[in-house]
């Protein structure tokens, strides 16, 4: 048999972290650290039907709502039904239907939505959705919905056993929303403007503010706190416009990043900004399994005895083996590529670097923030 080994992707992570690093820095813009308040997508939802499916749709009997809703559309479009009689529809899913009116989305204009199957329903590969209005939070509507779905995954079953490739209970319509309603934005109201900072920092706020001041004027821009940045803006809708497009686009100059590693629990995936650094510290880290094996034993009365009964039984055998860890000093790493070295000389899975760099983080030689998802 043989025996595949294991990628490891860490060094070459540290080599393409490597590469980049000595590229040229570029300054951060104005727009990539912040978004004008208020200027922002809403959610919408809706609940629909999906039509057309091979036999996958839901079981009528387990879900009562998609009779009820194929019902109420039929007697919308003037199909009346004979009295007591039951639909039993295998080729149609109740489903929810989503999406992210964007931020000046006119009416008429086109936008993605997301469908997921709410019910039982096998598969809504090969489905459409019937029309579809999707509300806001406030109950009114802003688009309608309708197309033919796109599911990226695939299925297959046969003698009672079955292969799933990705999930076929939810899937895309490109394009398959149509704006009916716009949402007013504060853009053009009052004299002046707030700038919100995607993350909390006085320093990227006070950058902000002076680089606008800088550009347009003394008084043009004040930091409110390291959230917030006020502008004024001219009254005139063109020369706003005009305005906002001038200061998205002003660098601002020796600006870095707020030092963070996130970690995704789930997955073990570990990602590393540029602006992380590592103390001088020391870390040993060994692995423990533990192997629990059940045989069945079979126990039977003797053969005098009455009213005994066989009785099977399980023996359970239990082994904890744990590595060795040795001891590992990491010396003070004050740049990317350090860090990627100093965490690949540990020799650790992405699952134990989790461990690792909150036991560091709480030693206090991990200067950053570290952020679970």
């Amino acid at each position: 048999m043989k025996l595949i080994r294991p990628i490891r992707l860490l060094p070459c992570l540290a080599f393409v972290l490597g590469a980049l690093m000595a590229l040229p820095a570029q300054a951060l813009r104005i727009k990539e650290v912040a978004a004008v308040q208020g200027v922002r997508s809403n959610q919408l939802t809706g609940y629909g039907l999906v039509v057309g499916l091979d036999g996958t749709g839901d079981q009528s009997t387990q879900m009562p709502y998609t009779t009820q809703s194929l019902a109420n559309y039929l007697q919308q479009m003037g199909v009346s039904l004979p009295p007591g009689q039951r639909l039993q529809p295998k080729n149609v899913a109740a489903v929810l239907v989503t999406a992210q009116l964007p931020a000046f989305a006119q009416p008429g204009q086109a936008i993605d939505i997301t469908v997921s199957s709410v019910g039982n329903a096998k598969s809504l590969r090969g489905g459409t959705l019937i029309t579809t209005p999707l509300k806001g939070v406030d109950g009114q509507i802003y688009a309608l919905a309708q197309g033919n779905l796109l599911v990226g995954g695939a299925g297959a079953s046969a003698g009672g056993s079955s292969v799933t490739i990705n999930h076929l209970s939810a899937g895309r319509i490109p394009g398959g929303g149509q704006v009916e309603r716009a949402v007013p934005t504060p853009l053009a109201q009052g004299e002046t403007l707030d700038l919100g900072l995607n993350a909390a920092d006085f320093q990227t706020a006070r950058q902000v503010a002076q680089a606008i001041n800088q550009a347009k004027g003394a008084g043009t821009a004040r930091a409110l706190d390291g959230r917030r940045v006020r502008v004024r803006a001219p009254a005139d809708a063109d020369e706003r416009v005009s305005f906002l497009a001038d200061i998205e686009e002003l660098p601002l100059q020796g600006s870095t990043p707020a030092a963070k590693v996130v970690v995704n629990a789930r997955t073990g995936s570990i990602v590393v900004n540029q602006a992380v650094s590592l103390g001088a510290c020391a870390v040993a880290h060994g692995n423990l399994s533990v192997s629990i094996s059940s045989t069945p034993q079979v126990s039977q009365p003797n053969p005098l005895s009455t009213g005994g009964q066989t009785v099977v039984t399980e023996q359970a055998s239990i082994q904890i083996s744990q590595d060795k860890g040795s001891l590992i000093k990491i010396d003070a790493s004050p740049q990317l590529t350090d860090v990627v070295k100093a965490l690949n000389a540990l020799g650790a899975t992405p699952q134990d670097l989790v461990a690792i760099l909150q036991a560091i983080k709480a030693a206090g030689a991990l200067n950053a923030e570290l952020e679970v998802i």
